[in-house]
């Protein structure tokens, strides 16, 4: 049995923050805002995870009124639905991401964080996709507020 889940989430930048996406920090003057390290990505895919085993959402099970969750690294709570969807009886057997952001670059980076994601999700580097694009200036996020990912996740159940 094959499924598949979609993700989306969106954080805006404040300063003082470092930025962290897929896992990796990445040089920038302002991070995202967030209860947690605000890793936009990771949090995209999650969802698609969680959404592929039809078990609720990131802020269901990691919420941000809770403050065990405060400057909670996304990767771990990444691992924590793994786990879940593993419980579940299902694998992971690729996802797709697009991060949309007019800065900063981000597909200098993509390299390390499939790099950084591929083991948490039990898959290897050519089954994890990360793209970028901008906003070409519309909008919040092509004026530079934040970033936004959308994520699918493929998972299957049996060999």
């Amino acid at each position: 049995m094959i499924r598949t889940g979609i993700g989306f989430d969106i954080h805006r930048f404040e300063a003082g923050r470092r930025l962290v996406l897929g896992g990796v920090e990445i040089p920038s003057p302002e991070g995202l805002e967030g209860h947690s390290d605000a890793d936009v990505l990771c949090h995209a895919l999650a969802d698609a995870l969680l959404g592929a085993v039809a078990d609720g959402d990131i802020g269901q099970h990691f919420p941000n009124s809770d403050p065990k969750w405060k400057d909670a690294d996304s990767v771990e709570l990444l691992r924590h639905v793994v786990g879940r969807v593993r419980a579940k009886g299902f694998r992971v057997v690729n996802v797709d991401a697009v991060v949309t952001a007019q800065k900063p670059k981000v597909m200098p980076h993509a390299q390390a964080m499939r790099a950084r994601l591929a083991p948490v999700l039990g898959v290897t580097v050519e089954e994890v996709s990360i793209k970028a694009t901008t906003m070409e200036g519309l909008g919040a996020i092509g004026r530079a507020e934040g970033i936004a990912v959308m994520a699918v996740a493929t998972v299957s159940r049996g060999a």
